[in-house]
């Protein structure tokens, strides 16, 4: 029987990646469940407001990239730790939370953002 908190990890990187790389309508298609919860206040609630915010940010910013530092599941929920990269070198650090229902999709999401300064008072990195 498959591991389903590491099923939950893969599938909460594969909807993230898949939105931020431009296809959100295919990401919420594979992976949200019928109803969508969002906490960013810069977002829309549900899953049309989600795809709009995913699309625009693609189109206006195409060449941006993540990277998926760390993943950690407990229960029901996913945590993911990322790094993107923004024009102009333009770097922030994200911490995503996904709560999946019963049928492993994701049904809520909650982050935190903040931009990665240029010095840091204590030399280390923010991961």
């Amino acid at each position: 029987m498959p591991n389903t908190q590491e099923t939950n990890k893969a599938n909460a990187i594969a909807f993230y990646q898949m939105a931020y790389e431009g296809n959100p309508r295919k990401a919420t298609e594979l992976y949200t469940g019928a109803h969508y919860i969002q906490h960013n206040p810069a977002v829309g609630d549900g899953k049309e407001a989600f795809i709009s915010y995913f699309e625009k940010m693609h189109a206006e910013y195409p060449d941006k990239s993540i990277q998926f530092v760390r993943a950690i599941a407990e229960g029901d929920l996913v945590s993911l730790h990322t790094h993107q990269v923004w024009p102009d070198d333009d770097q922030y650090v994200t911490m995503d939370f996904f709560r999946f229902d019963e049928h492993g999709k994701i049904v809520e999401h909650w982050d935190a953002i903040q931009q990665i300064p240029r010095v840091s008072a204590n030399g280390n990195t923010m991961y």
